[in-house]
């Protein structure tokens, strides 16, 4: 059709094949292809060029008319392309401390300003299904993911403390804070165990050791959000962890308190994809990648 148009315009094969960057010989074939497409003569060539017959003209308007639709769906696409090139996906866990990603981000804008961050709060095992179906350009992860397909870096390490109401952390509380087995006869407020597999393994064998019992596993779906968690141990009959300088402010009937020894430390990894190339994300991760221990505090709250 675009030939087709060309030929009409240019008012004969030569100019138009000059046009199209073609040989007239081809141009000319594939105007006798049409007409038997259509089964109608669309022009009348002579020694000074070709002209539309009426079915030409006909043909002529309907094939400017697609032409462009067909151009504004390639530019609606190449902008979709584009403004997706630009975008970085970013999943975020819960209680990520609150300098690690706004300091990177400082720094993408500065060497990348025509980048736009999308964040969402996923689970680790959600981040990572997103990441591999392509829908995630970097997640932060806690616990580093098995196999090739991914690459990983530890970005922080924080040790936990706890979250306790206050009448029941001064009976338990040291000149060095708590100790995790002294929590015992306290119940543990968790997080199912399908959002980070591995490091609920790895915290609930810790709970065991210190003589806890992390009780029946906490039913999929119901994340472990800061409401939760003070609501939850400010009756004083259970214990949750949280890292020292947690965001959330406490109610005076709740406290934090760290643990004596750091026996309990969260880690949380930048992953992506091992096969991306995008120059902003390796900025964002070289910007992620300042190691940093999140120590514990002194037991002032």
């Amino acid at each position: 059709m675009r030939a087709f148009v060309t030929v009409v315009e240019e008012g004969g094969l030569s100019a138009a094949a000059r046009r199209l960057h073609i040989s007239q010989p081809a141009l000319s074939q594939t105007m006798n292809a049409l007409e038997r497409e259509f089964g109608q003569q669309l022009l009348i060539r002579s020694s000074t060029g070709a002209q539309a017959t009426d079915a030409g003209l006909t043909l002529l308007a309907e094939s400017r008319a697609v032409l462009a639709r067909y151009d504004q769906a390639l530019a609606v696409m190449t902008a979709r392309t584009e403004q997706s090139a630009t975008t970085l996906r970013i999943g975020i866990p819960l209680e990520l401390p609150a300098d690690l990603l706004s300091k990177a981000l400082l720094e993408l804008s500065t060497a990348h300003p025509d980048t736009r961050v999308q964040a969402r709060h996923l689970s680790t095992a959600a981040q990572v299904t997103e990441l591999h179906q392509g829908n995630l350009e970097l997640g932060l992860l806690r616990e580093r993911p098995q196999g090739q397909e991914l690459d990983a870096v530890l970005v922080v390490e924080e040790r936990l403390g706890v979250l306790l109401a206050a009448e029941r952390a001064a009976e338990l509380a040291g000149p060095d804070g708590i100790r995790l087995d002294a929590l015992n006869s306290l119940a543990w407020v968790g997080f199912p165990r399908s959002g980070s597999p591995a490091w609920y393994n790895e915290l609930t064998a810790i709970l065991r050791s210190h003589g806890i019992d992390p009780g029946p596993p906490v039913p999929d779906g119901q994340p472990l959000i800061a409401e939760v968690k003070l609501a939850s141990v400010s009756v004083g009959r259970a214990f949750t962890l949280a890292p020292p300088g947690w965001s959330q402010p406490l109610p005076d009937s709740v406290t934090w308190f760290p643990l004596v020894g750091h026996p309990i430390v969260r880690r949380t990894w930048a992953v992506w994809n091992a096969d991306s190339h995008r120059r902003d994300l390796a900025h964002l991760v070289a910007a992620l990648d300042q190691p940093a221990t999140n120590a514990a505090p002194d037991a002032t709250h």
